[in-house]
């Protein structure tokens, strides 16, 4: 096998409770890469569309990730890749996780799978820091393992994956603003009270908890967030009202997508989310900014040849 076509899927971070540690993967929704190997050792990126992103291999997410996988393995070849963006930059839904998971996950086939998904996720974190300016797997992790994942530390990475309840749905209210990971971490405190932070740790293991158990009662008690959504909302319009709307309407829980400004919120079953997303959508309309909606099921596979 010389050329692979992958499919590199969206991913919703943080889900209120678990800042930085917990992820899930959705399905439908992602970016497409085409990776081949060539003569030339190293990697060059050959095409790129649906975004204005850097050609230079050092510049570039996928480029970054795929040389950390590079220095791993002893090859005398390289690799081309097309990247084909059907996430947009800055959205809150994993961009640029899409493109470090992708190029690593079809780098791995092509060498006949030296490393699994796991190991993956270190080579992809170095790609991710490049957007973020910090390692971190809350994206990629989902974004290759599929369903929900836990990172449960960095100092060994130790990632967990935690396959979703069948009756689970994610809606997605994706506004036409730019907000970036880098702009959105400036505005948090260092430090945090110490009863938010026991609160906190309630819901992350309630969250965990229900996610095992199938317990969507719990799965909705824990989706709170009490210290990173109070410094973050104001820079979504009409984040408080769409979220009430979600609420009010059903859904398990609300709250931002990664740094946003996508909104997300977790429901129970199709015909319920369908409520949900309409609810969303006509809370968001008198902002008169442009946004996309989507509905999907949790993907418990994760990146995948197509």
């Amino acid at each position: 096998m010389n050329e692979i076509k992958v499919f590199c899927p969206a991913t919703i971070a943080n889900l209120n409770c678990g800042f930085d540690v917990m992820g899930l993967c959705l399905d439908g929704i992602g970016d497409q890469m085409v990776l081949r190997k060539v003569a030339e050792k190293g990697i060059k990126i050959t095409k790129i569309t649906g975004a204005e992103l850097p050609y230079q291999t050092e510049k570039n997410v996928a480029g970054v990730a795929g040389l950390a996988l590079l220095n791993s393995v002893d090859i005398d070849f390289g690799f081309e890749i097309e990247i084909h963006k059907k996430i947009k930059s800055g959205s809150g839904i994993g961009s640029s996780s899409a493109s470090a998971a992708g190029a690593v996950f079809g780098i791995n086939e092509l060498l006949g799978k030296p490393f699994t998904k796991h190991q993956l996720v270190d080579f992809a974190m170095k790609g991710e820091a490049i957007a973020s300016g910090c390692e971190h797997a809350d994206n990629v992790a989902p974004c290759l393992l599929g369903g929900f994942t836990l990172v449960r530390g960095y100092n060994p990475l130790d990632v967990i994956k935690i396959e979703s309840p069948s009756e689970l749905f994610a809606v997605v209210l994706h506004p036409h603003i730019e907000v970036k990971t880098a702009d959105a971490r400036a505005v948090l405190q260092p430090t945090i009270p110490l009863k938010n932070a026991i609160i906190q740790c309630g819901n992350l293991g309630g969250l965990i908890a229900g996610l095992y158990t199938n317990d969507y009662g719990l799965i909705g008690r824990s989706l709170q967030d009490v210290i990173i959504e109070p410094m973050r909302k104001h820079l979504i319009p009409n984040f408080d009202k769409v979220k009430n709307a979600a609420m009010i309407n059903g859904a398990l829980g609300a709250g931002i997508s990664g740094a946003g400004p996508s909104i997300f919120a977790l429901c129970k079953g199709e015909n319920s989310t369908q409520k949900i997303a309409l609810a969303m959508q006509e809370n968001f309309k008198n902002t008169k900014i442009a946004f996309d909606i989507h509905i999907s099921k949790i993907n418990d596979e994760g990146t995948k040849i197509i």
